[in-house]
């Protein structure tokens, strides 16, 4: 469905238990992440539940988003404030300002950001008569919204503005760091519809019948809106993962629907927009002198059971996780949710994520290992996927003679097949057709326990990483989109609540030695 989809299957879920009441609520809707192909680690459980390293216990996304928004509701008329997952906004205001989410149409947050992260995320066109570029907090309106522009794109439509020094929350490099004039476009996060236009969309989706295609909230909604609006964005599909048959006219209807309501821009001139959302953004904020680790307190060890010896280390992150004396943790990794043996070492920014590793292994630098609780046939078996943090996910070809130009672990993929006695077949991937790629790759050992899963993997990597060979035709394998398919939610938190009740007795303990 896309986020934009199941925003308005969320519209119709209030409706169908509330009724009209539904319209009188202020209502905070977060699409808790997709298929997560950037960060899989958050795939099976969803982004909104990433853990953060902070807090005893642990917070975890959806704790620092209720926070975030905590002065919002009194402040909102009844309507919807839509927010992604794996986004974190902070901004300082005036002690009277507050920011107010009271005007008919749509209302979003604008934050100033450098050139660059604007080719990524949606670009407000201000109308300049509304705005004055002073102050933390403003009001205006906006005449286009642009949707991951270029450069040019930007120039050209009016989108660049020129900053003179702010004191600013933001990166080095980021609008108004210095006292300099520097250039910046205002860049989309948060926004909020007011009920009657919310109404609109649903009336909208309950005619439409079914959706057959995927909509973005962020682009369908938000491209239609304001004075400038051109419906040419509907035939542009540059920017769609999957493009289904029906989608350039399910814009077109959209546009046809939204077109001439107003876009309120509330811009907030000190504040900072940070995206956690792919392997390499989570190791930076997690482990590296970032701003947002500063700023949120995040720490180098959450709630764990860790060895004396290891506690002089500070560029990690060791969330919720046990680790027994002896092993040893690289600089700029992050291990969650895992119990980790005496013989285990772990090379410099890497990702271990539900994982339990009780043998003698060094874990490659660059390494990203996630386990997966599965039921296929009634009784739990484990997956672990393992891949290079830098590896693309979303990469895909359309056929099998282009399979080299996949990479796994900087190796091509027919090379590793070789190693794996794997064949390159159409059997090989588990979706139909045109996306063969790592997500769909059949190429991850079931087994019968989360440890033997953990080294089962790990042999694969060594054997690519060394030319050596290692036999996987004899096991019965999954690609990540599988894993997915049929994994065991209840599983995997039930592991995760055993170490949990874990640090809590040895917590206790710490306390009644003292």
């Amino acid at each position: 469905l896309g986020n934009g989809g199941s925003t308005l299957h969320a519209l119709r879920c209030l409706e169908e238990q509330y009724g009209d009441q539904w319209t009188s609520f202020t209502v905070l809707l977060i699409h808790s992440g997709g298929y997560s192909q950037r960060l899989p680690s958050a795939s099976a459980l969803g982004k909104i539940f990433t853990a953060l390293p902070l807090g005893e216990p642990v917070y975890q996304m959806l704790e620092l988003k209720l926070a975030m928004y905590i002065d919002f509701p009194r402040h909102m008329k009844p309507g919807v404030l839509v927010t992604c997952s794996d986004d974190i906004e902070l901004y300082s205001t005036g002690v009277t300002e507050a920011i107010t989410f009271d005007k008919p149409g749509f209302t979003a947050l604008a934050h100033p950001s450098d050139l660059a992260v604007g080719t990524t995320h949606g670009v407000f066109v201000l109308d300049p008569c509304s705005f004055s570029g002073k102050g933390g907090l403003e009001y205006g309106s906006c005449y286009r919204f642009l949707h991951k522009p270029d450069v040019q794109t930007m120039r050209q439509s009016g989108a660049v503005c020129v900053r003179r020094g702010h004191p600013q929350l933001g990166s080095p490099g980021s609008c108004g760091d210095s006292a300099v004039a520097s250039e910046c476009v205002y860049t989309d996060s948060v926004f909020y519809m007011h009920h009657s236009t919310a109404q609109q969309l649903l009336q909208f989706y309950k005619q439409m019948g079914t959706l057959a295609c995927e909509i973005d909230a962020y682009g369908d909604f938000l491209q239609a809106l304001g004075p400038g609006a051109t419906p040419d964005y509907t035939k542009n599909t540059s920017n769609v993962s999957k493009v289904d048959p029906g989608l350039v006219a399910v814009r077109q209807q959209l546009y046809s629907l939204l077109q001439g309501t107003t876009l309120n821009v509330i811009v907030l001139n000190n504040s900072q927009f940070y995206h956690i959302g792919t392997t390499q953004e989570y190791l930076f904020h997690f482990t590296a002198e970032s701003k947002l680790r500063f700023e949120l307190g995040l720490r180098p060890v959450a709630f764990s059971i860790f060895p004396d010896s290891a506690k002089t280390l500070d560029q990690l992150s060791i969330i919720q996780s046990i680790l027994e004396p002896g092993c040893v943790i690289g600089p700029g990794s992050v291990v969650e949710y895992s119990r980790i043996g005496p013989e285990v070492s772990v090379g410099k920014g890497s990702i271990v994520s539900g994982s339990y590793i009780n043998f003698s292994v060094d874990i490659p630098s660059h390494c990203f290992l996630s386990s997966v609780s599965v039921k296929m046939t009634g009784r739990v078996e484990y997956v672990t996927m393992v891949f290079g943090v830098g590896d693309d996910l979303k990469k895909r070809v359309k056929l099998l003679s282009d399979i080299h130009s996949l990479q796994f672990f900087g190796v091509s993929l027919p090379e590793c097949l070789d190693l794996w006695s794997l064949e390159a077949s159409d059997q090989l991937f588990s979706s139909e057709g045109t996306h063969l790629g790592l997500w769909t790759a059949r190429i991850f050992p079931v087994c019968s326990t989360l440890s033997e899963s953990v080294r089962m993997s790990l042999n694969m990597l060594n054997s690519v990483q060394h030319k050596l060979a290692f036999k996987l035709s004899g096991f019965q394998l999954l690609s990540v989109e599988e894993m997915l398919t049929y994994k065991d939610v209840e599983d995997m938190l039930k592991f995760r609540k055993q170490i949990y009740y874990e640090i809590c007795l040895q917590r206790q303990k710490e306390k009644s030695d003292y």
